[in-house]
């Protein structure tokens, strides 16, 4: 600590000023945005090209509003490719047909058509985000949603100086729509990202980006929130500040009770707030953001994005002090941070159970089937890659499937998604994996379909084909509660549950060669999405959908579709 002591010293310039806090947005329940998808032209690791935004925005714009607010957004698409926006983590009470997952809720807004997403954030705050649902746009088209309290209520801790948001995000140099139909067609892994991002910004560590670099302005002595979103298509990532602690207040946009750590890991589609205090000599120190890759024999980009966490009075020749991150395969730094993760007050979570299923996730490898394997079967053993949930790979309809199920459509989605495999046996150490001869899948648009008012729990169990893997699974329509957890096989004999205060989440990392526990309460009608939030797998196959039905009366009923509904 002496030595870092002395080196500050150096860092210190006596012209300090004040930051002011950002005010919270008051006034209006309905707020109203104008979203047009336009491409914008960047140069970033010595490279100029064409991306995706929102507003020629990059990260795209932040929508603030406050609880029980209602949304409307007009989606116009300027830009050649489909697209479509999904508000992640929103619950979409009532209004599925505005949830955005191309294919599941809508067919895309194609070029030159328009779209008005309208939407209420029902008994919902804290740091959610949007993303592109196509494709993975997401690498470029995406932004945070910032969710206050009711006017004259406050957080439960204490009222920061500032809050920040922070996305992590992944950058390729090639266009991204035809990085996905290039790994596609190959049947191979996909490449890693040329960058990691915070903020769109690489930071120093990449060629050509000693200025591209994000940076936070802190005063001594006070306290900052920061809304950590991650954004990435492929990767899970650790975070951490040099020399300072976080303490975790939120996750998935539901208070938890506060703990302190060094680092955090955010898998795709996971949103955390963490309070950090100035409380070190001033300086300028190093925010990181590095891969957390649990799969084997995967390349994955290992160079860390860095911005700044500066105190005012350093000197702009101030070094930074570099962020300590855990190893890239150390899952139990990943563990360690969801035991700690309780939800502020004890939850409703279902005691009886109506629905109940085991559900695998995992990769798998086909036989090819290309008379051209050189270019097209380039997996294990001259295979092509797939993922599934109970064996199954999902093959998107070409209509929506909430459309065919509302308009009664015959032919585009079946009923038949299976409660539990097919088969069971030692799916951690003793899957198949003599690829591909018995590492297939089984193709097919399958849904599971729900009672309204049914109480459902969810066992997801990881499996070795292939690879075990930690998986970031996301629901969307619901958040759940994360009852249990653990490593190796489930076992409902020794599984611990945690009934009374488990985090209530909406994207939970499946543990490497393990399991997690979800319950929920199917009391929102109409078709959701349930998927890898890692874009490569969601690519391959591993999602299924559930359909709610109807209860009784309007309040429990699916509303008609929207007069502007694309069409596909």
């Amino acid at each position: 600590m002496a030595n870092l002591a002395t080196s500050m010293l150096l860092c210190l310039n006596l012209s300090l000023h004040v930051a002011m806090a950002h005010d919270w947005p008051g006034g209006g329940s309905t707020r109203f945005y104008d979203f047009k998808v336009q491409t914008l032209r960047v140069t970033k690791l010595c490279n100029t090209k064409e991306i995706v935004t929102i507003n020629r925005m990059f990260p795209g714009p932040v929508i603030y509003a406050q609880e029980d607010d209602r949304i409307i957004v007009k989606v116009t698409n300027v830009t050649p490719y489909n697209a479509t926006i999904h508000w992640h983590g929103v619950r979409q009470k009532l209004s599925c047909w505005f949830d955005g997952p191309s294919y599941i809720t809508q067919c895309p807004i194609q070029a030159g058509q328009a779209f008005t997403y309208e939407f209420t954030l029902v008994k919902q705050k804290g740091t959610f985000f949007w993303h592109a649902h196509v494709s993975w746009l997401r690498a470029t088209t995406h932004g945070a949603i910032v969710v206050y309290p009711k006017t004259g209520i406050s957080y439960p801790f204490n009222q920061p100086y500032e809050e920040h948001i922070v996305i992590l995000g992944e950058y390729w140099l090639r266009d991204v729509v035809q990085l996905e139909r290039q790994v596609l067609a190959s049947g191979g892994a996909a490449p890693p990202a040329d960058a990691f991002t915070i903020n769109g910004h690489p930071g120093p560590n990449y060629n050509c980006s000693r200025n591209d670099v994000y940076k936070i302005e802190v005063v001594p002595g006070k306290t900052y929130l920061l809304r950590l979103i991650n954004a990435g298509l492929n990767m899970e990532n650790f975070f951490a500040i040099a020399y300072h602690n976080l303490t975790v207040v939120e996750v998935d946009a539901e208070y938890t009770k506060s703990f302190t750590t060094d680092s955090v890991m955010l898998g795709p589609g996971q949103t955390m707030n963490v309070l950090v205090r100035a409380d070190q000599p001033i300086g300028k120190y190093s925010m990181a953001m590095g891969p957390y890759m649990s799969a084997q024999n995967v390349s994955f980009q290992n160079i860390s994005a860095i911005a700044y966490f500066q105190y005012l009075g350093a000197a702009p020749s101030c070094l930074s002090l570099p962020a300590k991150l855990p190893r890239f395969n150390d899952s139990l730094a990943v563990m360690t941070v969801m035991d700690g993760l309780r939800s502020l007050n004890p939850g409703d979570v279902p005691k009886e159970i109506d629905a109940s299923l085991f559900v695998t996730v995992g990769l798998n490898i086909n036989k090819c089937q290309s008379k051209t394997p050189v270019w097209n079967c380039q997996g294990t053993n001259n295979g092509t890659f797939a993922a599934s949930m109970n064996n199954i790979s999902f093959v998107n309809p070409t209509i929506s499937v909430l459309e065919a199920y509302y308009k009664k459509l015959v032919g585009h989605f079946t009923e038949d998604f299976p409660d539990s495999p097919l088969n069971f046996y030692d799916l951690v150490n003793g899957a198949p994996n003599n690829a591909p001869n018995n590492t297939q899948a089984t193709n097919g648009t399958r849904t599971k379909v729900l009672e309204y008012g049914s109480r459902v729990q969810v066992i997801f169990q990881d499996t070795g084909t292939v690879t075990t893997e930690n998986h970031p699974i996301h629901l969307h329509g619901y958040s759940f509660y994360v009852v249990g957890y653990g490593t190796g096989n489930f076992n409902p004999q020794t599984a611990d549950f945690n009934l009374i205060d488990p985090p209530y989440m909406n994207t939970i990392g499946v543990p490497v060669g393990g399991w997690a526990a979800i319950r929920f309460v199917a009391d929102n009608p109409g078709v959701w999405f349930m998927h890898c939030h890692l874009d490569i797998h969601q690519s391959w196959g591993l999602g299924a959908v559930f359909i709610v039905k109807n209860g009784k009366g309007e309040m429990e009923t699916l509303p008609h579709p929207p007069a502007d509904l694309p069409r596909c």
